[in-house]
């Protein structure tokens, strides 16, 4: 990429800002060259690394590179046979463990959401426990070699702390004595060269002898090391030798075994390099708001809500901008200070952005191409960092875009045409603009020149543009107007400011007829767009109301369906409650006239008693049954009639039709019920058989009884024939009734009825079993018996 263009359009800056979101030198360094690509598949594998970063980030926050330092320098020395020093060895063992530590983190979420790309870096990074150990256990924290480095330097070190001991000692025996204290400076021990030496008084030199090491700047004060610990001191002295002798041969041996994974630990730092650029990526990304735009090489950009990234996110104006489908060129017109050139560099940039892998401050859904080029002739008349360009300056960048550009180009021009003659200017800027379009690059360029509008207007692929400008305020709003081209609304400002009415008319009166035309269409069109675009936003306010106010009808109705159905079942409690509360008495009361019954033998009839506890029973209030609600007319296969099985949607019963009463009602059997219902609550669930024509019809039986029926039948006083008789009517009769169980009196008495009924029972083909009666019931004195 050309890198006039990359300073036109402000992509260094970018990349500065890039550089402070990475930790390490090398993230650091491979932001700093960061250059736009211009192939497809490798732009959307760069986006897709930020991506799986901006993932990881978001997951899991941004991994720590602390500890990571480039140690590319330490393993090439150590290659070419240097020896490191403890600074660097423990640098070399902090950036192994850092890039483990790194590595399981990847791997870890890996396991959860599949980044692949992170995961294929970071599982190249080599594994160097041994030598991160190696270097552990030979240098400390404090980048000093330890004494367990080997046996011989805790050995030497050892001697050397027992020295360094014992010359303390005599040293401080010497200056704690009354004669040799007046002769000090000061009472202490000090160091000089790594010999211990006292401060003696001048004066006294020659009474201590030795060595004198060094003086004060006044010269009054003597650092000598005694003759009596000369010797010792020397001694020390060649401990020392031997301990830095043995410390190089442990750096040699641990600076060998880096030299050995030297391939692998340039390879590695290599790669934390690019885990550390690509995560600073994401972290750009997320600081910018950025999302990750869609990417294309068909020349088609789409940016919704576009932002400059270098401008506060507070203060830019979004810009939507389409190009590349129905038109190729836009021409943007409009008045100075409108943000023409800001959105300009707005498509420039994040154009480069997208081509170098990093997000773009756009809305999601946002597509953009990777061109081959792209290139601008901008001369920003805001910007303090450039002067105004002359027109020679124009032309010589546009005869350099002319000659390189090609179809898979972006060109970006700023005011064309500008700094000539107008006539001539706009002949020219005409005449580029219809060379590029047919050339078939992507272009958006700026102008003031009216012509160019007229130009936009008339050619295919071709589309005006401007920037919104408030007459009111006298203050343009920085939105980009697609298909509506600008006025220089000159007049309108100058009449707001104080001009003078008849010098404004006769101005007007200058201007060509052609021209106001022009002008006044741009207006109607402008007004227009302004009248539509406040009856939408109208349109969806009102829209937003309605749904707002149908959801919270929505929301009342169903809770007071639920009030409703909770006040009905707080009643049928109630109910219940009161019932459960008169049963408990009746059984009580029971229970004691049964108890005065067998204490006074008093003839308690327990047919009696079961008849009263069924009727409260009875009492009790059934539990209201929720209504169906009917999503339709059920489909008819032919119309109801007598014998068909229904379902009754208001009742939410099953019942069988009797026969139809006129052509709206039918009168249905609901158990012992009948009643007439209208056919359209009627649901046909099962056909009545067909009677075959062959066969006579057959002859209905009618009962003799309207009353209703009884479910219990006593038969106490009676011989066993006439019981027999008077059970199989019973029986009968429950049936037709649709009854499911029936109580039958037979007395405790010998057993002899209840001994026949039951035998009787056990024969008859519409019983499916009995039982004697239950405690409550009239026990042995009672056969309790269920009908098919």
């Amino acid at each position: 990429m050309d890198t006039k263009i990359l300073h036109t359009l402000e992509y260094r800056k970018i990349l500065n800002t890039l550089q402070s979101y990475a930790q390490t030198t090398m993230g650091k360094k491979k932001a700093e060259q960061l250059e736009p690509i211009s192939e497809l598949e490798e732009v959307k594998r760069l986006l897709q690394q930020t991506d799986e970063a901006f993932t990881f980030d978001r997951l899991k926050g941004s991994p720590s590179f602390g500890g990571i330092v480039d140690i590319t320098a330490s393993v090439k020395r150590a290659e070419i046979g240097g020896t490191l020093n403890p600074h660097e060895l423990l640098g070399i063992s902090n950036t192994t463990l850092a890039a483990r530590r790194l590595k399981r983190q990847i791997a870890a979420l890996h396991e959860d959401e599949k980044i692949e790309s992170l995961f294929f870096i970071s599982d190249q990074l080599s594994e160097q426990k041994a030598l991160e150990d190696a270097i552990r256990v030979c240098i400390d924290d404090n980048a000093e070699v330890a004494d367990s480095a080997s046996v011989t330097l805790a050995q030497i070190r050892r001697e050397l702390r027992g020295g360094e001991a014992r010359i303390r000692e005599k040293l401080d025996s010497m200056i704690r004595s009354s004669t040799v204290s007046k002769m000090l400076q000061d009472q202490l021990i000090t160091i000089r060269g790594d010999r211990f030496v006292i401060p003696v008084k001048a004066e006294y030199r020659s009474y201590f002898g030795g060595i004198v090491h060094d003086q004060s700047g006044s010269g009054a004060t003597l650092f000598i090391e005694p003759e009596s610990i000369v010797a010792m001191n020397n001694k020390l002295r060649e401990t020392r030798i031997r301990e830095e002798r043995e410390i190089e041969v442990i750096l040699q041996k641990l600076t060998a075994l880096v030299s050995e994974q030297g391939e692998w630990l340039l390879y590695d730092v290599d790669l934390l390099g690019s885990l550390d650029f690509i995560f600073a990526k994401a972290r750009h990304a997320r600081e910018l708001k950025a999302t990750l735009p869609r990417m294309n090489d068909r020349g088609f950009i789409k940016l919704k809500k576009g932002r400059h990234p270098l401008i506060a996110i507070e203060n830019v104006v979004p810009t939507d901008i389409e190009l590349g489908n129905d038109y190729t060129s836009i021409i943007v017109t409009g008045p100075n200070t409108g943000g023409k050139t800001v959105t300009l560099k707005t498509i420039g940039l994040l154009s480069l952005m997208a081509m170098s892998g990093l997000f773009v401050p756009a809305e999601d859904g946002s597509q953009l191409c990777v061109f081959d080029a792209i290139y601008a002739d901008i001369g920003d008349e805001q910007s303090i960092e450039q002067n105004l360009s002359t027109f020679s300056s124009h032309m010589t960048n546009i005869i350099r875009i002319l000659k390189n550009m090609t179809t898979k180009s972006l060109v970006l021009l700023d005011e064309l045409g500008a700094g000539t003659d107008p006539a001539e200017g706009s002949a020219l800027a005409i005449s580029i603009l219809e060379h590029m379009h047919q050339t078939g690059c992507r272009m958006v360029a700026t102008t003031h020149y009216s012509e160019l509008k007229a130009y936009a207007y008339e050619r295919k692929g071709v589309i005006n543009a401007s920037m919104e400008f408030d007459v009111n305020t006298l203050s343009p709003t920085y939105r980009l107007l697609v298909g509506v081209p600008g006025r220089s609304n000159a007049f309108a400002i100058a009449e707001r400011l104080g001009l003078p009415g008849y010098i404004l008319d006769y101005a007007r009166g200058e201007v060509k007829e052609e021209d106001q035309r022009v002008e006044h269409m741009i207006a109607s069109l402008e007004e227009n767009r302004l009248t539509a675009e406040q009856e939408r936003e109208n349109a969806e306010r009102l829209r937003q109301d309605m749904e707002k106010l149908r959801s919270r009808h929505q929301s009342e109705l169903e809770k007071l369906e639920q009030q409703r159905e909770r006040r009905i079942e707080k009643a049928e409690e109630d109910a219940r409650n009161i019932v459960d509360k008169a049963r408990a008495e009746a059984e009580k009361i029971i229970a004691d006239l049964r108890q005065l019954a067998m204490e006074e033998g008093a003839s308690v009839k327990e047919h009696k008693l079961i008849a009263a506890r069924k009727q409260l029973d009875e009492a009790e209030p059934e539990r209201r049954k929720k209504t169906v609600k009917r999503t339709g007319s059920a489909p008819k296969t032919r119309a109801i009639g007598p014998g068909d099985e229904v379902h009754v949607y208001s009742l939410n019963q099953k019942g069988h039709v009797v026969e139809l009463s006129g052509s709206k009602e039918a009168v249905v059997q609901l158990g012992i019920m009948k009643m007439k219902v209208s056919l359209d609550d009627l649901e046909l669930k099962q056909s009545a058989p067909e009677v075959k024509p062959k066969q006579k019809p057959v002859t209905g039986m009618k009962r003799t009884r309207d009353d209703n029926v009884k479910s219990e039948l006593d038969l106490r006083g009676t011989n066993l024939e006439e019981a027999l008789m008077e059970t199989d009517r019973f029986i009968d009769e429950a049936f037709l009734a649709n009854l499911g169980q029936i109580y039958i009196i037979h007395g405790k008495g010998t057993g002899i009825l209840r001994s026949g009924i039951q035998d009787y029972l056990r024969k008859h083909k519409h019983i499916k079993s009995y039982r004697l009666g239950n405690y409550g019931e009239g026990g042995n004195g009672v056969t309790v018996a269920e009908l098919e």
